[in-house]
């Protein structure tokens, strides 16, 4: 399997993860990230995933290939010092230029399958937002998770009228296209740090560009 590699030193590896691949084998089984562990650490132990992506998300994937290494991260992602950068392409425009949506989510069963919701019971979830761009019924968000829960930035733009396009569980259905979510950029203020950017998806690179995105990488 050949992942991309984003960040490599003696600690981490930032994999660019690509859409559609999930990071540990499911109960059906299947191809996952976890199959290139043999190929980035050679030691008994490890590696270990630092933190998660939804199958459908591409993007910055840390990996750690030390215990103290993913102590460490997890330090980060626990304390909020973390910071995760995703850039999302939805249907319609939110109500600004910005703004933070807080909403706390709580997992929930349907016939469908599973799904977050918004609901006071819940676990709080907080995301910031920025609009970078709109074109005509679609727009090019910028958003920063404050905290970490499943599907957070996938349900919090439901939240806020504007689903992700290529989204079967928040979205509008019906669509055969791919999740427009990436986590574009990830970084620890370790010592020393780790600062990565992930390159835009192919499948999203249109839709970017027709909402004003210009990309390099």
């Amino acid at each position: 399997m050949d992942i991309p590699i984003l960040f490599h030193d003696s600690r981490f590896v930032v994999l660019d993860k690509p859409a559609g691949l999930p990071v540990h084998p499911g109960p059906r089984g299947g191809p996952s990230v976890e199959d290139c562990f043999p190929a980035l650490s050679r030691r008994r132990d490890g590696p270990w995933l630092a933190h998660r992506l939804d199958a459908d998300t591409a993007g910055c994937l840390l990996v750690a290939l030390r215990r103290a290494a993913l102590h460490a991260a997890q330090a980060e992602f626990a304390a909020g010092r973390a910071a995760k950068t995703y850039w999302a392409v939805v249907h319609g425009a939110p109500p600004g230029e910005a703004g933070v949506i807080q909403a706390k989510l709580r997992k929930v069963s349907t016939p469908a399958g599973w799904r977050m919701v918004a609901d006071e019971a819940g676990q709080p979830a907080v995301t910031e937002w920025c609009l970078r761009g709109q074109a005509a019924g679609m727009a090019w968000l910028e958003l920063r998770p404050r905290t970490g829960r499943t599907h957070q930035v996938r349900a919090h733009c439901a939240v806020l009228g504007c689903p992700l396009l290529g989204d079967p569980v928040y979205g509008p259905g019906g669509e055969a296209e791919r999740l427009h979510l990436l986590a574009r950029s990830l970084s620890l203020g370790l010592d020393p740090p780790v600062a990565v950017t992930a390159p835009v998806p192919a499948h999203m690179r249109a839709a970017l560009a027709a909402c004003g995105a210009a990309i390099s990488r």
